[in-house]
């Protein structure tokens, strides 16, 4: 069973009042001579207040148990939503008996706030130890992960030299050559990232990752938690408890903060970790407080009401908000800016320390038991890092976790907390094992740590071909530069090593596995609630870029009041086939300005992808209800801005008159307006860049008004392209507006244009343009314009949930003596 997780392990001790109270009490009544005793002595039939007190104190124990009785007696499903907690007034009386707690509107309500308040006080070591010594009380053994990794290797092809360079020819010639593979000649280079690497992380052991850069340490935590781009080439075995990945879900087993900060600018700190706490789940918290109290109930153990209210409070699912991200916030230090935005280039917001401390407490609201932290300390002051740091030791040690994390330059003080350090340089582990002996081995090879140099600084420096020497310390003997491969050969001969060695060889008994260790749920919540969740956070994104949709209507008003001058009513004659023309020019006007309002979709799409990535490989939700929560909120849009431009100017430029034509005008401008945005949608999820994006997306709208039906009638169109005519959306939408404009009763005039064989002077125009000529084709032509709204839809859920994130190019000098690659950027999550 599952305690609560990282993210809702937080707090410290908060006395008991009720306890101090009774103690002191019980000294003052009992102490003092007889001779002062005498002197103070009260009346017969005078008020006691030290009997009064010690008599209320029983009545107050006496309700306290009623109420613990009355909550055994509730089913499970409600005893695990209710709790006895008891009201600090701060008074010299002690607590007072609140009785039984809704523990939903404690969660997440001011109750719940000041529950924390009693419960952190700057101790959270006790306050775990609370929490384990109640899970130890009544025998439940707490989950715990061991991870191997044997042989893993990473090795990834690099471009060679200059043709990594951004220019067109490059592009054009790599892309080419990724079609032909290996018919033509490769400017390639296969890069090691990871060479050949073993390790085992135990669980109560908190390591250090170190190394300098591109040495492969966030590879290294990538491969481990199953994260690694699918393009690089992995060889080796990963296990959890001696479970392979194809057996459980790494990505919800482990945590991996990453050391890029990907979040909406729009929400605010809380909120971000709001959400990811929903999306993550409880995982096994609610199972395990059953057991709880199950076990509880039948040895007759009443647990302390603060411990069994907070615990139940984190098992609750689904709420908007919480006290676990109350706890995140409070021991991350950003409870002080809380309710403040995330902010990006173009909003205000935290700070970049802030923002690191956000990407942590992202992943610390989740149950996992297992976490990967990659340079948290960017952006943060000593202080901050070691507080942090000592937060985690503490979590490691009293609740079984396995911890390993990443930092660049660790002050001493925050070095001396780990229990376990690796050091990574060149893809070759050179150390591997406890913090004590590193300087041992180092010693050992030559090589010693100056006193008033920091140990983390050494062993960054040490492997280096630059700074090595200047740590040579046997002056009997010259100095020899002693090369990193060379390193970890001797690692393996050293007494650490050979014990690692010797403990890989001994298969991990996968039937000690805890039952709730390994996650083989995808999600953390179902379907449903993930729609929920996803929805609520959209919505609130709506509501903070309300100033795009109010400039999109904006634009809509003046571009119509410019049309409505240019197409005036008393302006435009009707009833002949010369009349025909002003028409038709504003019908296709409306439409290009509905077209291009969706055009606005393309950038809304590539800005939300480097969060969405993110949430999406760390399976915060399933892909397809983020694009369908994406594609219905659009839809109440999508009829407010068609509705705008058809009530403006539909009368005003003199269309028919008619009700029924007015509301079939706008609907094929709503259906319009609903494919445009569907495919603008798709082409920002498959192009991913901006600039590509408005390349490509302009290309593409070219080639739907060239085919559209009226720049080119389709009378006059080459027969081998005819087939882009019939596949092109503005032509059916175009028919839509045409014939439900030329088929009503204005133009109804018989036809005296012999040339054009149609009966009224409507579907002589129709026919002129190579549109249908009858009543059936606004039908067909709106159930066209739904079928490609459809296929637009479902091929922007396709790419969300299968294209990989867009990742910087691999590139290596063509010198033979060096060996460095570029394989990271903000996108390669």
């Amino acid at each position: 069973m599952d305690p609560p997780g990282p993210g809702i392990q937080l707090g410290t001790l908060s006395g008991s009042r009720r306890s101090m109270g009774s103690s002191y009490g019980s000294r003052r009544s009992g102490g003092g001579g007889g001779s002062i005793s005498h002197s103070f002595r009260q009346p017969a039939g005078a008020d006691d207040p030290f009997g009064r007190a010690a008599s209320q104190q029983g009545h107050d124990d006496d309700e306290e148990n009623l109420r613990w009785a009355a909550l055994e007696k509730l089913p499970t499903y409600d005893r695990m939503r209710r709790a006895v907690l008891l009201s600090h007034a701060g008074g010299a009386d002690g607590d007072e008996l609140q009785g039984l707690v809704d523990i939903e509107q404690l969660a997440s309500g001011e109750a719940g706030r000041a529950l924390l308040e009693r419960v952190f006080q700057d101790d959270s070591e006790r306050f775990l130890t609370r929490l384990r010594d109640r899970v130890d009380r009544v025998g439940i053994d707490l989950p715990a992960i061991e991870v191997r990794y044997q042989g893993l290797s990473v090795e990834v092809d690099a471009f060679v030299g200059t043709s990594a360079l951004p220019t067109l020819w490059n592009s054009a010639t790599n892309f080419l050559q990724s079609l032909v593979g290996r018919l033509a000649s490769s400017n390639k280079k296969t890069i090691n990232i990871l060479r050949n690497v073993d390790g085992i992380l135990k669980p109560s052991r908190m390591t250090l990752l170190l190394g300098p850069p591109s040495s492969g340490k966030s590879t290294l935590m990538r491969a481990l938690t199953g994260k690694l781009d699918k393009t690089l080439k992995v060889s080796g075995s990963i296990t959890y408890c001696g479970h392979t990945f194809e057996e459980f879900y790494p990505e919800r087993t482990s945590a991996y903060v990453s050391q890029y900060d990907l979040h909406n600018a729009e929400m605010t700190v809380r909120e971000t970790l709001d959400f990811s706490r929903r999306c993550l789940g409880v995982g096994a918290r609610y199972d395990m407080l059953a057991e709880l109290a199950a076990r509880e109930r039948e040895a007759g153990i009443k647990p302390d009401p603060e411990i069994d209210a907070y615990m139940k409070a984190t098992a609750v699912q689904g709420q908007q908000t919480n006290i676990v991200t109350d706890l995140t916030l409070k021991v991350l230090g950003l409870d002080i800016c809380a309710d403040m935005p995330i902010g990006d280039e173009m909003i205000r917001g935290i700070s970049g320390g802030q923002k690191k401390r956000v990407t942590t407490g992202e992943m610390l609201t989740g149950p996992a038991r297992a976490l990967f932290m990659d340079e948290i300390s960017t952006g943060l002051d000593s202080s901050s890092t070691f507080e942090i740091v000592k937060y985690i030791r503490q979590l490691v040690h009293v609740m079984n976790e396995t911890v390993m994390i990443s930092l660049l330059q660790p002050p001493p003080e925050t070095y001396n907390l780990f229990d376990d350090i690796i050091l990574l340089s060149e893809g070759y582990i050179v150390y591997h094992g406890p913090r004590d002996n590193i300087l041992d081995f180092f010693e050992a090879a030559g090589f010693r740590c100056p006193e008033r140099k920091g140990v983390a600084d050494f062993l960054q420096e040490v492997t280096s071909k630059k700074d090595q020497q200047q740590y040579w310390y046997l002056d009997q003997q010259q100095y020899r530069h002693v090369s990193v491969p060379e390193f970890a050969q001797r690692f393996k001969s050293f007494h650490v090593g050979q014990q690692m060695l010797k403990e890989l060889q001994i298969p991990f008994d996968k039937s000690k596995t805890h039952p709730a260790a390994l996650t083989t749920n995808k999600y953390g919540q179902s379907s449903w609630e993930s729609i929920k969740t996803v929805l609520s956070r959209e919505q609130l994104l709506m509501k903070r870029n309300s100033f795009i949709y109010i400039f999109k209507v904006t634009q809509l008003i003046i571009l119509g009041l410019m049309a409505m001058t240019v197409f005036l009513r008393t302006k435009m004659p009707y009833g002949h086939i010369s009349d025909g023309g002003k028409f038709f020019g504003a019908l296709t006007f409306s439409l290009i300005t509905v077209l291009f309002n969706g055009f606005a979709e393309l950038q809304l799409t590539i800005k939300m992808l480097p969060t969405f990535y993110k949430q999406r490989d760390f399976l915060f939700f399933p892909p397809w209800t983020f694009a369908l929560v994406t594609i219905i909120l659009r839809i109440p849009v999508s009829l407010m801005e068609s509705a705008v431009w058809v009530v403006l100017t539909y009368y005003v430029m003199g269309f028919a008159p008619a009700p029924g034509r007015f509301f079939r005008q706008l609907l094929a401008f709503f259906g319009t307006h609903q494919m445009a945005m569907g495919l603008f949608r798709f082409l920002g999820a498959v192009l991913k860049s901006m600039v590509v994006a408005n390349t490509f997306g302009m290309f593409v709208m070219l080639l739907i008004f060239i085919f559209g039906g009226f720049i080119i009638p389709r009378g006059d169109i080459r027969p081998w392209w005819i087939w882009a005519y019939w596949s092109s959306p503005m032509m059916y939408s175009q028919n839509a507006i045409s014939v439900n404009e030329f088929l009503s009763s204005r133009w109804a005039n018989t036809n005296t244009e012999a040339s054009i064989k149609a009966s009224t002077v409507g579907e002589a125009i129709l026919k002129s343009k190579g549109l249908f000529t009858g009543d059936w084709g606004f039908w067909i032509s709106m159930g066209a314009i739904l079928g490609f709204t459809i296929l637009f839809n479902i091929l922007y859920i396709l790419a969300l949930t299968y294209l990989s994130p867009p990742s910087g190019s691999n590139t290596v000098s063509d010198k033979e003596n060096e060996n460095v690659t570029n394989t990271s950027t903000p996108m390669d999550i």
